[in-house]
């Protein structure tokens, strides 16, 4: 008997190998072989044409005197200290609205989710960057209420206000934690409401010492996912810069400049140390997070 229950633990392992093998493949393949390979390249001066030639830490050393990754992580720097907490605030915000119940729910819900399907793809990006130009709509209206000429560029022209274009992009894009919160909002239980209510809690007391409070395990997982996100931002900068990383490169964020130094000058050693720097930088951030959430989330039957 326990010769035929271990066959059968044998032939239940094995075919739990056999349905994983497709992911494993893909992982050692697609993930962790690429990852050790770039690990590699940044030491090396490999210019994609030549052999790899071993130079050491030389390539992060240049890191510290380029003045172009300086201003690169600057850029997204900003767009994450502001682009990420507005975008939560506004997620947060209509997912208060959406959360009682009334007729049309379904579509607003669906509406406001579908920016963040559409919302980081190529011609959203051109739109967004139409509107912006100059003789675009948003410049045309903002002439009419004493704004710059929509002559002159617009907010793409400008550089003081392409960041914010794009952070206005990114917010508009607040579906995904929109959802979440969402969920999150249908786990607070309605008598902690009643009972605060019946105490005299107003509905800003009610918001900061309930809804906050409940809902701080999901505002840890949009904001560390969001944050991840965030230093990710490639594809609309690309665009509306016409993948120059202009005007006065106020576009130039940390993934395009990696993108110029690995695709276009084809410096790939150097492009390698830039992505790995990036990973140390997301994990660092990713650990304060986590550090700092044992001081502000509350978890289910946490005392605190």
């Amino acid at each position: 008997m326990t010769a035929t229950r271990q066959r059968a633990r044998d032939r239940s392992t094995r075919a739990g190998y056999a349905f994983l093998s497709p992911w494993l493949i893909g992982f050692l393949g697609l993930t962790a072989g690429p990852m050790i390979a770039s690990l590699y390249l940044s030491f090396t001066d490999y210019n994609l044409f030549t052999a790899p030639e071993f130079v050491g830490i030389e390539n992060y050393q240049r890191l510290l005197t380029d003045s172009n990754f300086h201003q690169a992580a600057k850029v997204t720097a900003l767009y994450v200290v502001f682009g990420t907490p507005i975008k939560l605030a506004a997620a947060l915000g209509v997912a208060l609205l959406l959360h009682n119940s009334r007729r049309g729910q379904g579509f607003y819900r669906s509406a406001y989710y579908l920016p963040s399907l559409i919302g980081g793809s190529v011609s959203i990006a051109i739109v967004w960057k139409a509107m912006f130009i100059d003789e675009g709509i948003v410049a045309q209206i903002g002439s009419v209420f004493g704004g710059p000429d929509a002559s002159a560029g617009g907010w793409v022209g400008d550089p003081g206000r392409t960041l914010p274009m794009l952070i206005l992009l990114t917010v508009w894009q607040f579906g995904a934690p929109m959802v979440i919160f969402l969920a999150g909002l249908k786990q607070v239980p309605t008598e902690m409401y009643e009972a605060a209510e019946v105490d005299g809690a107003g509905p800003v007391r009610r918001f900061w010492n309930i809804t906050i409070p409940l809902l701080s395990p999901v505002l840890f997982f949009n904001l560390l996912l969001e944050t991840i996100h965030a230093f990710q931002i490639f594809n609309s900068a690309f665009i509306i810069s016409n993948g120059s990383g202009g005007p006065a490169q106020s576009t130039l964020f940390y993934t395009l400049y990696l993108y110029f130094r690995g695709f276009r000058d084809f410096q790939m050693g150097y492009a390698s140390a830039m992505a790995w720097v990036l990973v140390i930088v997301v994990g660092l951030i990713s650990l304060l997070l986590f550090r700092s959430s044992k001081s502000w989330v509350h978890y289910s039957g946490d005392d605190r």
